[in-house]
């Protein structure tokens, strides 16, 4: 679960939308076309979000202390949910305001050629910074796994900020394209405020989507199936393990997994080598799943009333419920 490749496609985003954003400004105060002035805010705040994913980047790599044992994996997921409420409040809110302003008070567009020219280059420097992000991606996905279904996920925060923002971005260059295309065709400026609102409402619905993601891995999620797989199957690989009573796992950070679980083991094992059977279930779980970094095996005995463990919780070595 490296974090590389999300700071490749951060670091590519922030360059294109940093350029983006002066050159849309530039065009605006040339042209006074509403959803160019749109798109620029919509490109400086893509920018400051880039720039927030990076500084958490940063501060999630500090080592625990006293006041958190745990580490300061969860400040990527912090800063990701930030990142969603500019996109909503900077970004859409903004747009559908200044749309709304310009339907009300439409303005003729001066200098069209300088806009559909920074338009194109716009879409072709957010082209790139797209493909980046879905270069990365794949290599962290899974093999048949959809881009949707990496985004829902994922305990990675960045690619799926980016993904999505880099999809908004070029949607809303096309909205902002076709809204000036008809307001020159037709001669009605409205046509570019209408596109600034779609801006605006597309904006919010990326921003809404990704703070109810940001929100679960705030709340805290468990590893993925794939993973809790892989550490079952080591538990159950070790010898001394006769039955899996419950198996928690916690992702504290991208790279940095909770695991928790209640095993059988051998009863006949006296307790040095009692000792010895927990480490090497935990060897084996540090083997097949290496960012558990914080593991906890306690052994105990199954009891089949026990009020807080969840039926399907319980495995036997061999995938048979006892």
């Amino acid at each position: 679960m490296s974090s590389g490749g999300g700071t490749r496609a951060v670091l590519a985003a922030f360059a294109a939308n940093l350029g983006i954003a002066v050159a849309k400004l530039v065009a605006f105060l040339i042209t006074g076309a509403s959803s160019l002035l749109a798109e620029a805010i919509h490109s400086f705040a893509d920018s400051g979000n880039q720039g927030l994913l990076l500084f958490g980047g940063q501060r999630a790599r500090r080592r625990p202390d006293a006041e958190h044992p745990f580490g300061y994996g969860r400040e990527r997921y912090f800063w990701a949910f930030v990142v969603a409420l500019v996109l909503f409040s900077v970004g859409g809110l903004f747009a559908i305001y200044e749309g709304i302003d310009k339907l009300r008070h439409p303005a003729h567009l001066e200098s069209p050629v300088v806009a559909f020219t920074v338009l194109a280059v716009a879409i072709a420097l957010e082209g790139l910074s797209l493909r980046t992000a879905v270069r990365e991606t794949a290599h962290v996905k899974r093999a048949g796994q959809t881009y949707r279904q990496f985004i829902r996920n994922t305990r990675l925060p960045e690619l799926p900020v980016v993904l999505l923002e880099d999809t908004a971005a070029l949607t809303g260059l096309v909205l902002a394209l076709a809204g000036l295309v008809l307001a020159e065709t037709t001669g009605e400026a409205r046509y570019d405020a209408v596109g600034t609102v779609a801006i605006g409402v597309l904006l919010v619905f990326v921003a809404v989507v990704l703070a109810r993601e940001m929100k679960s891995l705030l709340i805290g999620e468990s590893a993925e199936p794939h993973v809790i797989a892989a550490l079952r199957s080591a538990i159950t690989a070790a010898p001394a393990v006769r039955n899996i009573i419950h198996l928690r796992t916690l992702q504290l950070g991208p790279d940095d997994l909770l695991v928790a679980t209640k095993v059988e083991l051998d009863r006949a094992l006296p307790y040095e080598q009692l000792v010895v059977a927990i480490d090497e279930t935990e060897a084996r779980m540090r083997t097949a799943v290496p960012h558990a970094r914080l593991i906890f095996v306690e052994p105990d005995v199954r009891h089949d009333s026990a009020p807080d463990e969840a039926p399907d919780s319980v495995e036997r070595v061999g995938g048979q419920q006892p």
